[in-house]
């Protein structure tokens, strides 16, 4: 690996983002880890450059902000850190009703899921096609197969991700360019901490992934050149169970969880 290849990674400081971030240092990848959490990415830095002698560049940024994308990319361009691996990581879960979830909340999560990743590969992908090589991982979720009540702004945010990955990997493939999309269910991370649920009882019935192996499957799949990754039995299972459950059903089960909360 020589010393011009770099690795970007949003929402590099915690969950699955870490995990990214230390894999792809374990290959000898140099990193741009960016999140909206300094002190988080300060510890990611010192335990990454003190574990493989690696210089890892961090950029504290909120990727939900409008400019996010082109500000990212002019500060690679400004630093000479040509990105070879860029990895759309950084996401928000945003549970609740459609008319009561909070404005800025839908703001955000529409710019972080669709819009900044997106102008993220536009941006990024053209460098790569130019040099003939290049890998994209972006991360969407089983949920983007359930276009059900409650996560009617997450859900289809990640279906977005899903399908502009695939016609993304149809058009850079020919040039040499592998895209994929990891497609993950339920992971123990800080995303589900304030939703009140047995989470032991999740892990040891495997609804709840570890993340580490996760991230490994995903950047796994990602220099194997798969199109999609989708990680454990029961997430495989969901991707084509979900989308026939009948429509009635989806209601009886929203109609129950509006009487209890």
């Amino acid at each position: 690996m020589s010393d011009r290849n770099y690795a970007l990674i949003t929402g590099a400081s915690s969950g699955l983002g870490w995990h990214f971030s230390e894999l792809l240092a374990e290959k000898g990848f140099q990193l741009i880890a960016v999140s909206n959490q300094p002190a988080e990415l300060a510890a990611l830095k010192k335990h990454l450059e003190m574990t493989y002698a690696l210089p890892v560049h961090t950029v504290h940024m909120d990727l939900a902000r409008e400019e996010a994308a082109r500000s990212l990319y002019d500060y690679c361009e400004k630093n000479d850190l040509p990105v070879e691996v860029l990895v759309n990581n950084a996401g928000m879960l945003v549970y609740g009703e459609a008319a009561s979830v909070q404005y800025a909340q839908v703001k955000a999560v529409l710019q972080l899921h669709m819009t900044t990743p997106a102008l993220l590969c536009r941006l990024f992908s053209e460098n790569m096609l130019k040099n003939g090589r290049g890998f994209i991982l972006n991360v969407s979720s089983i949920s983007a197969v359930m276009p059900y009540p409650i996560i009617s702004y997450y859900g289809p945010t990640k279906t977005f991700l899903r399908h502009f990955t695939r016609a993304l990997r149809t058009e850079l493939k020919p040039a040499g360019v592998n895209v994929t999309c990891l497609l993950p269910g339920a992971i123990d991370t800080a995303l589900f901490e304030k939703y009140l649920f047995d989470r032991e009882l999740a892990r040891r019935l495997h609804v709840l992934k570890h993340p580490e192996k996760v991230a490994r499957a995903g950047i796994k799949a990602l220099f194997r050149n798969r199109p999609e990754c989708m990680p454990g039995l029961l997430n495989k299972l969901a991707i084509y169970m979900l989308p026939i459950i009948p429509q009635f059903i989806i209601g009886m089960i929203y109609a129950r969880v509006r009487k209890v909360t």
